[in-house]
């Protein structure tokens, strides 16, 4: 078995985050805009900027690595190319997306129907992320 090549994760990675963080502008900005600044207006919170902006860059490279690299630590069991990476892009998203959205539904913060398509955004971006992630990524 070999080991994960985590120049390729990182190099990968990076270019998931990426494809993350332009799908994640223009979901916020355009798709869901003026319902987010609603939201936030509704629990008495300033809009989104600055620092919490860097922060949600940030960890969407953090995504995008993490992302990789669990396309490669399957790989070697599932095999290499996009069906795999398909499964470890869906991973990522239960876990960063669909688990996150659905406590935000339950505690009242955000809307369903808000939610529910900011979650459903996620999963075709994170699928489409990782699979850029495993194309870039080798042994």
């Amino acid at each position: 078995m070999s080991r994960i090549n985590m120049r390729r994760v990182i190099l990968g990675g990076i270019a998931a985050g990426v494809v993350i963080n332009v799908g994640e502008s223009i979901l916020n900005l355009v798709v869901l805009g003026a319902d987010m600044e609603a939201a936030m207006a509704r629990l008495n919170l300033p809009p989104i900027g600055g620092q919490a902006i860097g922060v949600f860059v940030f960890m969407g490279f953090v995504v995008g690595i993490l992302t990789t690299w669990l396309y490669a630590a399957i790989r070697p069991r599932f095999g290499p190319g996009p069906k795999t990476a398909m499964c470890a892009g869906a991973i990522a998203w239960f876990f960063a997306y669909f688990y996150s959205g659905l406590g935000m539904v339950v505690m009242g913060m955000f809307t369903a129907r808000l939610m529910t398509i900011a979650v459903a955004w996620g999963l075709v971006e994170i699928l489409v992320a990782a699979v850029v992630g495993a194309a870039l990524y080798k042994e």
